[in-house]
């Protein structure tokens, strides 16, 4: 049997429902699937799609509902949750698996997979959006520009738009945690936000911190290089507060405290509205150094990051099922090049001296 259809799992959340509503641009109709029955059919009715109830907790139920499936983009996050089931049945049906998750832990678990994924002559491609295509894109014309790069910085700046409820989840289960970042090719946990600094970026001078991202992972795949912090745009007094955070992570990391940040983020609206995304736009700065002091640096502008996830991963979708894809464990940039960001809409590159 030729399998040519495409699974959207956690179609009803917030990214999955813009995923499958920008789908018909990218000439995908993508089966909507996920556990909550009413709001996948709801979606699924208003959208004219078909759609399939199941949850990932059988195995055997999960590999039945992929058989006839050729490709899964996961959205079902918390992905430490959840990506090790799918995957297993992806790798189990013969079936391409691409993700929207952030993770650094669970991109490090999918990597374990890469034998398995290439045995089944398959891809597995987490961060198939804004984690981590633009930056991923980044770090690769960096290295490309300097070879012999022994570091790397990369920094996003958000302008507008806001968190979805499975993003501030994803972080509220981090609180309390330390941050990492990769020396000399291994992983160093430190304090979050032990570092800050000032970059000049279209023209301006913008703070930034350091921050635990799916890059400290993925850029390592994709470059190789060994020593490796991202940053994101941070206002300078919050900055100071987080400096004394390490003095109360035990109370952070307690399920009460965690509890209450849960049940606001809940009372929240589900992400930003359309107009605040429209609004919204992302700079992305990288810069990178060798042993000599040899430096080279990049910036771009994307669109907003929840619009960069939905046509990234649609526009990877389209690849894969065109035959554009390579088996095994990839990152966006490993497979599809520097250039990939720039086909999703919203992109340019910005003289990097302004």
């Amino acid at each position: 049997m030729q399998k040519k259809n495409v699974l959207l799992y956690g179609a009803n959340g917030y990214t999955g429902e813009l995923i499958a509503r920008y789908a018909s641009e990218y000439n995908v109709q993508p089966i909507l699937a996920g556990r909550n029955e009413a709001a996948i059919r709801s979606l699924a009715e208003r959208l004219q799609l078909s759609y399939r109830i199941f949850s990932l907790d059988d195995a055997a139920v999960l590999q039945q509902h992929l058989q006839d499936v050729q490709l899964v983009i996961h959205a079902a996050g918390p992905f430490s949750h959840t990506a090790k089931q799918m995957v297993e049945a992806c790798i189990a049906t013969h079936t391409h698996y691409i993700d929207i998750n952030g993770d650094i832990s669970v991109f490090e678990l999918i990597k374990t997979y890469d034998a398995a994924a290439k045995q089944a002559n398959i891809m597995l491609l987490p961060g198939a959006g804004f984690d981590v295509i633009p930056t991923d894109c980044t770090a690769l014309e960096l290295k490309q520009q300097l070879p012999d790069a022994t570091h790397l910085q990369l920094a996003f700046i958000s302008n507008g738009g806001g968190l979805s409820h499975g993003t501030a989840t994803t972080m509220a289960q981090r609180i309390g945690e330390k941050a990492v970042i990769r020396e000399n090719g291994t992983f160093v946990r430190k304090p979050l936000g032990f570092k800050g600094m000032w970059l000049t970026v279209a023209n301006k001078q913008r703070f930034v911190m350091s921050l635990q991202w799916g890059d400290i992972s993925t850029a390592h795949h994709t470059t190789g290089i060994p020593n490796i912090e991202v940053f994101t745009g941070m206002q300078p007094k919050t900055y100071r507060l987080l400096k004394f955070q390490f003095l109360f992570n035990w109370l952070l990391r307690t399920k009460f405290i965690r509890n209450i940040i849960q049940q606001k983020i809940n009372e929240r609206p589900a992400g930003p509205t359309d107009e605040q995304r429209a609004n919204g736009s992302t700079l992305v700065w990288g810069k990178v150094w060798n042993a000599k002091g040899e430096e080279k640096t990049s910036v771009l502008q994307c669109a907003d990051g929840y619009s960069v996830t939905a046509w990234g991963n649609l526009l990877i979708t389209q690849k894969i099922l065109q035959g554009n894809w390579k088996a095994g464990y990839q990152t966006p940039a490993s497979v599809y090049g520097k250039e990939l960001v720039f086909e999703i809409p919203g992109s340019k590159a910005i003289n990097p001296a302004l």
